[in-house]
């Protein structure tokens, strides 16, 4: 029994950067499985290039400025 508490453990810390990597790219537009799966090949390098890329999903494109400030920006 201990040892399926602690392979399971183990395979979720190995598991962590793809399903990190799945969940990022979902949250900004992308495709969570092509991400995972990238993943396995460059780990940490998939996870920078996320963070950098730009978000595609409109929901997260941030807060509606108040009037004022619209029109202080024309």
């Amino acid at each position: 029994m201990p040892e399926i508490i602690l392979g399971t453990i183990v395979l979720g810390l190995l598991l962590s950067p793809q399903l990190l990597a799945g969940f990022l790219a979902k949250r900004t537009g992308r495709n969570f499985w092509f991400w995972f799966f990238i993943s396995f090949l460059i780990p940490i390098i998939s996870l920078i290039i996320l963070i950098f890329l730009e978000d595609k999903n409109p929901a997260a494109a941030g807060y509606k400025l108040a009037d004022h400030v619209d029109k202080d920006r024309e």
